[in-house]
C-alpha cells in the first residue's frame, strides 16, 4: 500500500540514545514516519528493535535524541507523554488482559477511565473493534476462556478503542502457536489497509514482504538498513542483513 507522498511526519526521531545502566541499547537512531506508513522492524534477539518502539511512547525513556509525535515533544513532562500516549497504542507480545474482567470490562476500562467516557460509549465502541477482529461473542467471557489468538486480537481490539493514530506492535504473534499466528497478521494487515501508521517488531517474513511499506533492520542498537519490502529482501546490501536473511528464509 503506497503512502500518500504529501502525507505528513507523524513521528520524528533524531538521535536517540537509550542505556540501561552502562549498556547502551540505542545508539543514536533517526527515523521519520510519514502518517500510514506501516513500517516492519527485524534484526535478531537484542538488538533493540523492542526498546526503539517501546521508547516511542516513554515505556522505555530515551537518554539524548529527540522523539516528536503528532508534533508534541517525548519530554519528562507528564502532560506530554499522556498526551503521545493518546496518540499512540501498543500491542506486546503478551496479551495483558485482566484475568478477572470480562472481555469486554478489559477493552472499556482504559477509555471509561482515560478518555472519561461513558460505560455505553465504551461499551459500543469496544464492540465494533471486537466485531471487526472477529469475536464479537466473545464478550462476556473472561480472558483464560480464549485461546491465545483469540486473547490477542481482544488485545488488539482494546488498543483501537482508545482510538489512536498510531499502532505499535512488539512481536505480538511470538507467543502465540503457530495455528493462531495467521488470524493476528490478517487483523494487521487489514488495519494496514485501513491507512493505520504501523510500526512493528515481528519475525513475520510473510507479512513484513507482504504489508510493510519500508522494512528497518537493526542490530547492536543501531538501523543498519532500510528499504521498501521488496527491495529489501531482494537486493540486501549490509552483509549482517544477508547473514540474517539466509538464517530466517532458509529454515
Amino acid at each position: 500500500m503506497a503512502v500518500n507522498p504529501t502525507a505528513e511526519n507523524i513521528i520524528e526521531i533524531r538521535d536517540v540514545h537509550l542505556w540501561y545502566g552502562e549498556f547502551e541499547a540505542l545508539k543514536g537512531v533517526n527515523l521519520t514516519v510519514k502518517q500510514g506508513e506501516v513500517i516492519v522492524l527485524l534484526g535478531p534477539s537484542g538488538s533493540g528493535k523492542s526498546t526503539f518502539i517501546r521508547a516511542i511512547n516513554r515505556l522505555e525513556e530515551h537518554g539524548r535524541g529527540d522523539i516528536t509525535v503528532k508534533g508534541i515533544p517525548l519530554t519528562h513532562d507528564v502532560r506530554d507523554i499522556a498526551e503521545i500516549r493518546r496518540e499512540v497504542g501498543m500491542v506486546f507480545q503478551q496479551f495483558n488482559l485482566f484475568p478477572h474482567l470480562t472481555i469486554m470490562e478489559n477493552i472499556t476500562l482504559a477509555p471509561i477511565n482515560v478518555r472519561k467516557w461513558s460505560r455505553e460509549k465504551a461499551e459500543e465502541i469496544g464492540m465494533k473493534w471486537l466485531t471487526r477482529v472477529g469475536i464479537p461473542e466473545q464478550a462476556n467471557k473472561y480472558p483464560g476462556q480464549l485461546s491465545g489468538g483469540q486473547q490477542q486480537r481482544v488485545a488488539i481490539a482494546r488498543t483501537l478503542t482508545m482510538e489512536p493514530e498510531v499502532l505499535l506492535f512488539d512481536e505480538p504473534t511470538s507467543a502465540l502457536d503457530p495455528e493462531m499466528v495467521k488470524e493476528v497478521l490478517e487483523v494487521m494487515s487489514d488495519l494496514a489497509n485501513e491507512g493505520y501508521t504501523i510500526l512493528a517488531v515481528t519475525h513475520e517474513m510473510g507479512f513484513a514482504r507482504g504489508v510493510a511499506d519500508r522494512i528497518i533492520f537493526m542490530d547492536y542498537g543501531r538501523i543498519l538498513e532500510t528499504g521498501p519490502s521488496d527491495e529489501f529482501f531482494e537486493n540486501p546490501k549490509h552483509d549482517r542483513l544477508k547473514l540474517f536473511l539466509s538464517q530466517i528464509l532458509h529454515h
